[in-house]
Order: C-alpha cells, then structure tokens, then sequence
C-alpha cells in the first residue's frame, strides 16, 4: 500500500470460500481475467459491454491484491472464486477468444476515483435478480445497445469522477519488509507505519500522535505502536513485526473503506516516498556510501565479495561489488540494492559483528569503533548508546560547539543537541538519528585523540 499501483505477474486464487479448506492456483494474472470474463459474462455482448465489465473485474482484483486484503488477514492467497465475496473463476474452463484478445488489450487498466489512487473497488452484479449499488453486467449490455462507449458506461454506475489508468507489470511482493521495525529503523517502510497510525489515531484517540512522521523510528513511535497493539490485543513491545504490521494494514484499510464502494480513499500525498525504493547505478549520497561501507566491510571476511572505494558514487565499481555479494549470497543477481539486497547486507554485517570472539579484549576495543548497523535515535538505549556519548564526549574536548554530556546510554535530548551539534562539525546533514557516516565520523576522532 506503500507505492503507486501496479499489475502483477500472477494471481494466486483460492478455490472456495476464505475458510474452506480448498486449493490455491497461481496464475498469470492477465490469464485470471480472462477467466473471470469468461465466467461472469457472454461472449456474444456488444464488445463495449464486454470492455466495460473487463475493467470492472481487473479493477476489482487489483483491489484486492492491493489493499492485501486476504494477505493482511493471515491467509496466503489474493482472491477468492466464490461469488460471495470476490468474481467468479472456474479452474481450467476454456476462455472464449474475443475475451481473450480484448484482455490482452485491456489488463493493464484499471478505474480510479476522483483524486484517489487505489485500483477503485468496482462493485459490481448480474443485475437480474439481484442488483447492487456498483455495475449491473446485464444492463452494460442495455446500455452498449444505446450507444454508451465503456467509459460512460463506468460513469454511468460508479460517478462521472471515474478514471481508467495504466499500470506496469512487475511482480509484487507482500508488503512486510521482511525485517521487524523498531526504535533505530530509518526509512520509508517506517514512514508508512508513522503515517498509517496517525491516522488511525483519528478514529482511536488513545493512540498518541506522532508529531513527526519522518521516517525515524524513535520513542513516540514505540510508543504509539504500543498502543495500537494493547489495544488491538497484540503483543506489547513496541516493535513491528509481522503480525503488528498487517494488523496496522487492515485497520487502516477498514478505516479508509479501502475495500468498499464508498471509499476516503488515498491521495498521492498518501503515499508519495521520502525514500529511494531501491538504490542502483549512478546514485550518489550517503545512501551509497553506507553501501559502499558494507561491502568494504564484508569483503574483508569473504573474498569472493569485491571491494569498492567509499567515494558515495555508485558506480561500475559498487555495481560488480554489489553483484559479487549477490552471487556470494544468493540473491538475484542484478546489481541494484533493492529491499531483498539491502537487508542481505545488514544481516551479514550483522553476523560477522556477532562473530568476533569477545574474549579477547584488543578485539572488543577495536569492534566498538564499529558502526552497530542500525540507527541511533532519541528513545533509543543501551551499549551502542553508551559508545556514541563516549564519542561525543571526547569531541567536545576540542570542538566548544558540541555540548558535554554523560555517558549513561540513553538518548535523550541532550544527547540529540550533541548529535546535531557534531554533524555541523563534520559538514554532514543535520538529520534526527545517528546514521553511519556520522558513527564513523565520531569513531576517527575518538581513535586518534582519545
């Protein structure tokens, strides 16, 4: 729910009811239109019916698979083919060949609402014997015999602020990152989880808004998420795991009617990205240069991983780097530090931190130079907090503009005033966390003149 929609490569349909014990498909997804078509409908219909019930149905499946409706309920499939709560799809029928063509043509497109951005959920019945507030199937036959093109025709049953949009194809995947959030995790998928509770906040106002909803996981996030999971009968720690993240997704789609006819809807504004989604070929910044950092890093212990230059370019260089991890490691091989990517490296580093012998003491002196592999933001505690004051303090010995502060291992606003103070002295942007440039700032300073 995080990104512009688009059209996925397959569909998997559960073939009952949600509860039934019954089995799941995995099909191209054009191919699960055609179908669904070719179940709900006549071939024999002026093709302007036709048309306009295709964008219904692909419509309505995008909803589905977009809001992750099934998903973020605990269930491993996109859709249903019971009638009763998605679009009929019959496993293995023949598909008649005008609805063939005229989805290869048209399964791209979808119909939006207004300013909305979500695939709109097209509603939709036979229309005889049973009617419904979407589209009636048997009266877009009525009204193609009266010259209606399919535009109007969704006009007609949905309001005359319907659009049809086009989305890529690309393969989707679920929207949990793969990782748990907790206090330290910078980026967009901590963004969309500020952005989410504050708006749940509106209609559950013992959720405490989070005043700055920048993508930072600090203390008023851990606390608002707390919230939400006591009061959503969820484990209270503070962290977003897997659980706590759906749980957040399905309030937050059953708030907006994400799902239904009359939907609040979400805007660009929703969900436009603070954060680089992924990370290639001639990007440059301190996004790059953590990257950078890790390999050179990796590369020490494995020499199959190539090491490039820290110079915050990703250039020829990063990118064989990044494909040597790759093969190291056995992601997909393509160069780009996409989300699977990115937390390979992470983990990794991770590993290799945990594994130095903390017996021998040289060792452990010089392992707390190193950067921990997570950010450091207010509300956050403990060893790596500790090493950060020790930094600072030794810093302010030579720089009057970083504050002196105690080294007790919680960060706490003065702490944040020393932080911000020491990334003016280095030149670096002045960003609410300790990152890992800013670490390896402090940790030269601190090993030269300490």
């Amino acid at each position: 729910m995080a990104e512009l929609p688009v059209i996925p490569q397959n569909i998997t349909v559960h073939l009952g009811r949600p509860n039934e014990n019954a089995r799941n498909v995995t099909i191209p997804f054009a191919t699960y239109i055609k179908n669904v078509a070719s179940s709900e409908i006549y071939p024999t219909w002026p093709e302007n019916a036709i048309r306009a019930n295709i964008y219904a149905q692909t419509s309505f499946a995008l909803n589905r698979i977009y809001t992750e409706h099934y998903r973020s309920r605990g269930y491993n499939f996109d859709i249903t083919n019971s009638t009763a709560y998605d679009q009929a799809y019959v496993d293995g029928r023949d598909i008649f060949s005008n609805i063939s063509r005229l989805v290869d043509e048209l399964f791209d497109n979808y119909v939006t609402k207004g300013t909305q951005i979500q695939p709109y959920f097209t509603q939709y019945c036979s229309g005889r014997g049973v009617t419904c507030d979407g589209l009636s199937q048997w009266g877009t036959v009525t009204l193609a015999n009266q010259g209606y093109t399919p535009y109007r025709m969704l006009q007609y049953y949905y309001g005359n602020d319907v659009n049809i949009k086009t989305a890529p194809v690309r393969n989707v995947q679920e929207s949990y990152p793969g990782r748990a959030l907790r206090v330290g995790s910078v980026g967009e998928n901590t963004r969309i989880i500020q952005r989410q509770l504050n708006r749940i906040a509106q209609n559950y106002p013992a959720i405490p808004r989070i005043p700055n909803p920048n993508g930072v996981f600090d203390s008023a996030t851990r606390e608002a998420v707390k919230t939400f999971q006591r009061i959503f009968n969820l484990t209270v720690d503070g962290i977003v795991g897997k659980a706590t993240w759906y749980r957040i997704k399905q309030i937050y789609s059953g708030i907006l009617r994400l799902g239904e006819l009359y939907s609040e809807g979400l805007q660009y504004s929703d969900v436009e990205r603070q954060f680089k989604t992924v990370i290639r070929q001639g990007d440059r910044g301190l996004d790059v240069a953590l990257i950078q950092y890790y390999l050179n890093f990796i590369g020490n212990y494995n020499r199959n991983v190539s090491v490039p230059e820290v110079d915050r370019i990703f250039g020829p260089a990063t990118y064989n780097s990044v494909l040597s991890f790759q093969r190291a490691y056995g992601l997909a091989q393509d160069g780009i530090v996409g989300r699977d990517t990115w937390n390979a490296l992470q983990n990794v580093y991770n590993s290799i931190l945990n594994s130095f012998p903390g017996e021998f003491a040289v060792y452990e002196q010089y392992r707390n130079l190193f950067y921990p592999g997570y950010n450091l933001v207010n509300g956050s505690t403990g060893s790596a907090v500790r090493q950060l004051q020790e930094f600072l303090r030794v810093l302010s010995r030579r720089a009057s503009s970083v504050p002196l502060i105690t080294a007790d291992g919680i960060y706490g606003a003065r702490t944040g005033e020393a932080v911000n103070a020491a990334q003016r002295y280095f030149g670096l942007p002045v960003v609410p966390y300790v990152g890992q440039a800013l670490w390896n700032a402090l940790a030269e300073n601190y090993y030269y003149n300490s």
